[in-house]
């Protein structure tokens, strides 16, 4: 990532920006991706971009960009602590009847089972 973009994305205050700048370049930028979630997850602080590009980049193309949604998914647990993204979060990933099958996501993603420990602390 060049210079005058990482500095006009440092200074996102909320992560609109760099979630527009993925989104408005998507096919082009794969080399920067990396780059481009760690500005994300440092700048957005409620994690509702965060949540965004998530499901935007899972909508995209799951498999291709596995690692950076991996990472998104980390981070909204961390950042939303209010509960207002994570469930829209987990119906785009892991399917609207997600809940349906809690047991068996719970035991094989750990990324499922924190956030679903998160929305249902009672447990599954």
């Amino acid at each position: 990532m060049d210079e005058a973009l990482k500095k006009k994305l440092r200074n996102d205050p909320t992560g609109l920006k760099t979630y527009e700048y993925i989104a408005n370049n998507i096919g082009n930028i794969d080399d920067i991706m990396p780059e481009l979630v760690e500005n994300m997850i440092e700048v957005d602080r409620s994690g509702q971009f965060v949540v965004s590009t998530a499901r935007y980049l899972n909508a995209i193309d799951r498999e291709k960009y596995a690692a950076s949604i991996d990472l998104l998914v980390k981070a909204a647990i961390v950042k939303d602590r209010e509960r207002a993204y994570l469930p829209d979060l987990a119906a785009s990933i892991w399917g609207a009847d997600y809940k349906e099958h809690a047991q068996q996501l719970s035991e094989t993603d750990d990324n499922f089972r924190r956030i679903y420990k998160r929305l249902y602390p009672v447990g599954i």
